[in-house]
């Protein structure tokens, strides 16, 4: 199993736009340096990109809620 990690602070979206699909669901296969989130900080949107490839396995968080530099967003296997 591994982790994917916020690189910063701010605020977590599972997806591009608020009427787009998430970028990933449970069960989906995920390859390395693939998009997976985005981390708002003041208005800058950030992507999160996995580290891994895999199998996604579970989010941690929830689209729009707050999160903390260094905190899991989704576990794969």
């Amino acid at each position: 199993m591994a982790e994917i990690i916020s690189p910063l602070p701010g605020t977590f979206y599972r997806r591009p736009a608020p009427d787009a699909p998430n970028y990933k669901q449970v069960g989906d296969s995920v390859a390395i340096d693939e998009v997976i989130g985005l981390v708002e900080v003041m208005k800058m949107f950030n992507e999160v990109r996995a580290e891994v490839s895999g199998k996604v396995v579970r989010y941690t968080i929830d689209n729009e809620d707050p999160v903390e530099a260094g905190q899991v967003l989704m576990i794969i296997e």
